[in-house]
């Protein structure tokens, strides 16, 4: 399985907050009711992460209204021996 993290902005309005955490928590997602909101510090997104197989299958356990605005992002952790092989791809890149 991958690691992914999804970011899903909203507007920064209290509606919008209000409406975001509620969808959340009513899909009964475990994912979902899980999510970490930066509302509080001005940030209007909610942050999630999980192990799923693809990108594809992360965006569709969001609520169809927020799929197309979501960014998802497929993390990896790296060991020291492994900087200089991601610095050459890094290169080959650019």
């Amino acid at each position: 399985m991958a690691k992914f993290l999804i970011e899903v902005p909203h507007e920064a309005t209290p509606a919008e907050c209000k409406s975001a955490i509620q969808i959340f928590l009513k899909t009964g997602s475990h994912f979902l009711s899980h999510a970490d909101w930066g509302c509080l510090d001005g940030i209007h997104k909610a942050w999630i992460t999980v192990e799923l197989s693809s990108k594809d299958e992360a965006r569709n356990i969001l609520p169809p209204a927020y799929r197309s605005r979501a960014n998802i992002v497929s993390l990896n952790k790296f060991i020291m021996d492994e900087a200089n092989t991601v610095i050459a791809q890094h290169q080959s890149v650019s």
